[in-house]
């Protein structure tokens, strides 16, 4: 028999209880969780109970266990791991499509979710600058939407060296060369190990981590064969993005299939005020962003877009006697269903969010979020300055800033105490040899009294490591966020 829509209410009326408690608790609570995962899993220890619960007493219980457990990241205070926030439509469009429930996998089956989420993909190309033609797909996050465009390229590049793959495999085929600057985000290493593509060719780079065009040309020159050259829009440190237009020329002179690997920074081509930052950049082959950092949806979403629709379709694309296809031919593919675009044949509709996120900004609207997250960024840079022994180590040209406090150790014991003080959170990480404190301005929430309570805590947290005048060996004995040499940052 099937489910009565009563059997819903109460449950949901206790969602929305506690989702309204939640969301109003986010302006004065701690950024940090209170409590850690070992605690947690110590006190959810046991067997599964014998018998049942009911649906609304199952949510109260959920709530009263994960709330000491959450972080504060929808908060406005919140700068660590580049992490968005939450617009009020996209959440609500959220739960619709959990409501709804559709395997948004086939344009057949689910015409609405296939629907909505072209519309959004349009509004994404045009938005961003790139081709009109180009098929997006919309994946858990930027990970697996530089998957796309990375495993969309090794096709492609491997077909015009006439290797089949689809028939025979990797196993004996031509070496792809894959070309990435010093310093391009981690995630690119690991889908490359996806792919089997080995490990990458190493550019070099300016002193805001910017790919350098010439030292490309003569590592494209000192080899032949098929080659990807892997692209950054939004360095994770100083949000530099590579020189788009000449890298691009460079590689295409050389047969290369071009990949922009752009989580958060492919958002700058939106605003009129950052777009020359990217010139050049619609000449790419395939790109890669996330919807859930700068657009402000909820996880899981990221946006691959690719230039040539027949190349990721042979990629991704199945054929059974089962699925009812989407009409197209060779010569003129149609929409295509969301299963040829990405590495999944059952998802959510995840593209129902963004549709809704930029519904309701409009384009003024998202120009006007793009533009307030980097100004947020400037006058979190400004302030810092104004403080003793702080140093901003980068070029702050998007919505990243990095900062010193002179030492390794005063910079390690300040960003320990602002974790610990928890009224706003920002990570370290290791930059140019150094460690430093990394912000990152994603939320759309954030305002003026976010940046000023901030900078406030710095502030606080710089007068605590100063009075205490720790010296090394208590450093050493105390223990330090995690600092590697290529920090990463979220990519699900």
């Amino acid at each position: 028999m099937s489910a009565q829509p009563d059997a819903y209410t109460e449950a949901l009326d206790r969602a929305l209880l506690h989702t309204h408690a939640w969301l109003a608790s986010l302006p004065s609570r701690p950024i940090g969780p209170r409590v850690d995962a070992d605690t947690l899993a110590a006190l959810s220890a046991g067997p599964l109970p014998p018998s049942s619960c009911a649906a609304a007493d199952v949510i109260d219980e959920l709530a009263a266990f994960a709330e000491p457990g959450l972080m504060a990241m929808p908060s406005g205070r919140f700068f660590g791991w580049v992490i968005g926030g939450t617009l009020p439509a996209a959440l609500a469009a959220d739960w619709l499509v959990t409501a709804w429930n559709q395997n948004a996998g086939m344009r057949f089956a689910t015409p609405a979710a296939a629907v909505l989420e072209e519309t959004a993909a349009g509004w994404l190309l045009d938005l961003l600058g790139l081709p009109p033609g180009a098929d997006v797909g919309f994946t858990t996050g930027a990970t697996m939407a530089n998957f796309v465009g990375l495993a969309a390229g090794r096709q492609w590049v491997l077909e015009r060296a006439g290797w089949d793959l689809d028939r025979d495999g990797l196993a004996g085929s031509p070496r792809v060369r894959v070309f990435v600057g010093a310093e391009r985000h981690d995630v690119i290493d690991l889908v490359l190990r996806y792919l089997g593509l080995g490990a990458p060719i190493v550019v070099d780079v300016d002193q805001q981590g910017r790919l350098r065009p010439d030292s490309l040309a003569e590592l494209l020159d000192a080899g032949s064969g098929p080659a990807i050259v892997c692209l950054q829009a939004g360095n994770l440190h100083s949000g530099a993005s590579d020189p788009m237009g000449v890298a691009i020329d460079v590689a295409h002179r050389h047969g290369a299939w071009v990949h922009v690997d752009g989580a958060f920074g492919l958002w700058a081509a939106a605003s009129p005020r950052f777009r020359d930052q990217l010139t050049g950049l619609d000449g790419a082959d395939s790109w890669a962003t996330d919807a859930h950092k700068t657009l402000n949806v909820p996880y899981d979403c990221g946006v691959s877009i690719v230039s040539r629709p027949e190349v990721v379709r042979r990629v991704f694309g199945v054929h059974t006697s089962y699925l009812m296809a989407a009409d197209g031919t060779p010569g003129n593919l149609g929409p295509g269903d969301p299963f040829e675009k990405v590495p999944e044949l059952s998802r959510r509709a995840r593209g129902v969010p963004v549709w809704a996120a930029l519904r309701s900004l409009g384009r003024v609207g998202t120009i006007a979020l793009v533009d307030r997250l980097a100004a947020n960024a400037r006058n979190l840079a400004d302030g810092l300055r104004l403080l003793p022994g702080v140093e901003v180590l980068n070029e702050v040209v998007f919505t990243q800033v990095c900062v010193s406090f002179g030492s390794d150790k005063r910079t390690r014991r300040v960003t320990q105490q602002l974790i610990a003080d928890s009224s706003a959170w920002m990570s370290g990480s290791r930059w140019h040899d150094q460690d430093i404190l990394r912000i990152s301005v994603s939320n759309w929430s954030t305002d003026a009294a976010d940046v000023a309570l901030s900078l406030a805590a710095v502030a606080r947290a710089c007068a605590v490591v100063d009075a205490a005048n720790v010296d090394v060996e208590d450093v050493r004995r105390t223990p330090t966020p995690r600092f590697p040499e290529r920090a990463t940052h979220d990519r699900n």
